[in-house]
């Protein structure tokens, strides 16, 4: 039998050979003159790697997950809040998500992508986080918690860091970095502020665990549209498709976290 690669492999290859490209930081030519319609994505040190059976295998179910994660957000997002369908979806798309970060992590590392990296592990802690304010109900912070919140504090430190060191070397992805760097940072230290309170006993309500809750999901379900955003639309500036979604659905945030607050201030009325 012939050894050429299977159509599933030849597919996957081509999939990560686009992502990688526009995902990945550009060249210093290519901040220079932008990338055509019909022009190949630029060579990437993955690609070299998938020959390998794993690794093709890695991206097909991180391209399967997120296909769930996707589904299940917008789920999620429509349904009536705590109802069955939520709370399913809820739960499909947090798994959804976790599969997609244990198989971003090797690929990451494969292709020596410090950029996929900080993404994965910024990508994670919104749902972890959020899936962590609703299971929460006692509101009793774990140590898992306040972890996790300080590892979300340093990935935006070195989001940030990193941010420099692109714009440094006139890679225009530096102004994903910083942006992502400074909601990393901002989201660590509102939960670690929220859970400190709690901790005190001054921030034992249920409105705000449920919009600590919104807030993180609803921004993993952002971090999953620009995935998608990321793969199919080619637009210049690079970074623009990474920010778009984050433009785009900010405001739905904070105006179902201004929505809950108020309903919760006519309670209490």
């Amino acid at each position: 039998m012939s050894g050429g690669p299977l159509p599933c492999d030849a597919t996957a290859r081509s999939a990560l050979a686009v992502f990688l490209a526009r995902a990945g930081p550009e060249t210093a030519n290519d901040t220079r003159n932008p990338p055509g319609p019909t022009d190949s994505p630029p060579p990437n040190p993955l690609l070299k790697q998938t020959g390998h059976m794993g690794a093709t295998a890695l991206l097909i179910l991180h391209i399967a997950a997120g296909s769930v994660a996707l589904l299940t957000a917008c789920i999620a997002v429509v349904a009536a809040k705590g109802g069955v369908y939520h709370v399913r979806a809820g739960r499909t798309y947090a798994i959804a998500m976790t599969v997609i970060f244990l198989t971003a992590l090797p690929l990451a590392v494969l292709g020596a992508s410090v950029f996929l990296l900080l993404i994965a592990v910024f990508s994670f802690y919104l749902v972890f986080a959020g899936w962590r304010f609703a299971r929460n109900r006692r509101l009793r912070p774990h140590a898992v918690d306040w972890l996790a919140a300080a590892v979300m504090g340093l990935t935006g430190v070195a989001m940030s860091a990193y941010g420099i060191v692109l714009a440094a070397s006139g890679d225009s992805q530096w102004v994903t970095m910083l942006i992502f760097g400074a909601i990393a940072l901002a989201l660590g230290l509102v939960d670690s502020r929220y859970y400190l309170r709690i901790s005190r006993g001054t921030a034992g309500s249920r409105a705000r665990r449920v919009q600590r809750h919104l807030t993180n999901m609803l921004a993993g379900t952002i971090a999953t549209v620009t995935a998608v955003t990321v793969v199919n639309l080619d637009i210049y500036p690079v970074w623009l498709p990474w920010i778009l979604p984050t433009a785009v659905i900010t405001p739905l945030i904070v105006w179902w976290n201004a929505r809950i607050g108020r309903r919760a201030r006519q309670r209490q009325a």
